[in-house]
């Protein structure tokens, strides 16, 4: 894959190959697009986190006294801006500055799908207590040109308006067998009473 260069990432913006919104073009770096930290945050509640099942979180929105993690803190936070590509790999790094303060803005999963529409969840790990703003330029996104045949995502976290907890329990399949495993529940945690508050 190649990557963009700002000038390109210009280019395709105006072509509407690429979409951020909104858009600011002092935004734009040498190869990437400056994103902005959003107001609305989830907390998981549980003491242990089980994959099998639709974990209990809060949701919560933060205002312009901004939002105080502690050491070893793991929150979901959201970009400000919708971004998505039918052309292009968008992948999420933190800035470099915000790097350097302790702070992970994602944890290992840096990729948006081709065809991936919506605002970015940052996966929010701070090593060092830090307080975060709303508003404040916290990641970048660079797009990548892939090789082969695109096939556009089509999947569940399509279209999401602020942070998204994992539905990753929705991929075990209830057993037949007496194994003991635990079965997708089938329901939308944005309508769970486990999910406290609501998207923006």
């Amino acid at each position: 894959m190649m990557i963009l260069t700002g000038t390109e990432i210009l280019r395709e913006h105006k072509r509407h190959k690429i979409k951020i919104d909104p858009f600011d073009p002092a935004r734009v770096t040498t190869n990437s697009y400056d994103l902005t930290l959003g107001h609305d945050f989830i907390r998981y509640r549980e003491a242990l986190i089980d994959p099998r099942k639709d974990n209990a979180y809060e949701k919560f929105a933060v205002g312009a006294e901004g939002l105080q993690m502690l050491q070893g803190d793991f929150i979901l936070g959201h970009s400000a801006e919708t971004i998505g590509s039918d052309h292009y790999v968008p992948l999420i790094h933190a800035k470099s500055g915000i790097a350097r303060l302790g702070l992970f803005v994602h944890v290992t999963a840096d990729i948006i799908d081709i065809g991936s529409h919506g605002h970015v969840t940052f996966q929010l790990h701070s090593t060092l207590p830090i307080r975060l703003y709303p508003g404040m330029a916290i990641a970048q996104v660079t797009f990548w040109k892939p090789k082969g045949k695109i096939v556009l995502y089509d999947g569940r976290y399509q279209g999401s308006r602020g942070p998204r907890a994992s539905e990753v329990h929705r991929d075990f399949v209830k057993s037949a067998s007496s194994d003991g495993d635990v079965g997708m529940t089938g329901r939308d945690p944005s309508n769970s009473p486990r999910a406290r508050g609501r998207s923006r």
